[in-house]
């Protein structure tokens, strides 16, 4: 019982209770500038990286050469009109590879693809077998369709570096 008189007796003359560890005008100021964090700095960064989320899928489709990337790049900025409801699909679409794009255009990938391809064939990067093999794939596109310009151009730097290579390795070899 002497410890409920105690108890009783410091809750009844503890010390008035303080909210903010701030008062007057530092507890103004400190209001003041939260308000412009969350007023201002939190919906921006919030719009920032809402931005930063829906571009994933058209990176990921550039990263792997994705033959469609063009209409994934679409459908994510689609996204963003529509509150980020397209985005999943524009990330299985990135991640898939369309079954019958081969079959109807000779190729699984993207026109940036061979001219990265060609880049490094032209700075003796790329082995000869691999140089061919685009040859003959954009050979064997050109079959099916008209080459894009981009294209053409990719043929061509293939074509002339498998043409400098070989009399390299025919000096190299007498």
């Amino acid at each position: 019982m002497g410890k409920s008189i105690l108890a009783l007796t410091l809750l009844l003359h503890a010390g008035a209770a303080r909210a903010a560890f701030l008062s007057g005008e530092a507890l103004d100021t400190a209001a003041d500038w939260l308000a412009i964090v969350v007023l201002i700095v939190v919906p921006i960064a919030a719009i920032v990286v809402f931005w930063l989320v829906h571009i994933l899928p058209e990176k990921v489709a550039e990263k792997r050469h994705h033959p469609q990337q063009t209409a994934i790049n679409t459908l994510c900025l689609l996204s963003l009109v529509f509150g980020g409801l397209l985005w999943p699909i524009a990330w299985l679409w990135a991640y898939s590879r369309p079954v019958q794009y081969k079959l109807a255009y000779g190729t699984d990938k993207h026109e940036s693809y061979f001219q990265e391809k060609a880049r490094e064939a032209r700075a003796g990067k790329l082995p000869r077998a691999e140089a061919e093999r685009l040859v003959a794939e954009l050979e064997d596109i050109a079959a099916r369709r008209i080459l894009s310009g981009e294209l053409r151009a990719a043929r061509a730097e293939l074509e002339a570096a498998l043409g400098a290579a070989a009399p390299t390795a025919g000096k190299g070899a007498a």
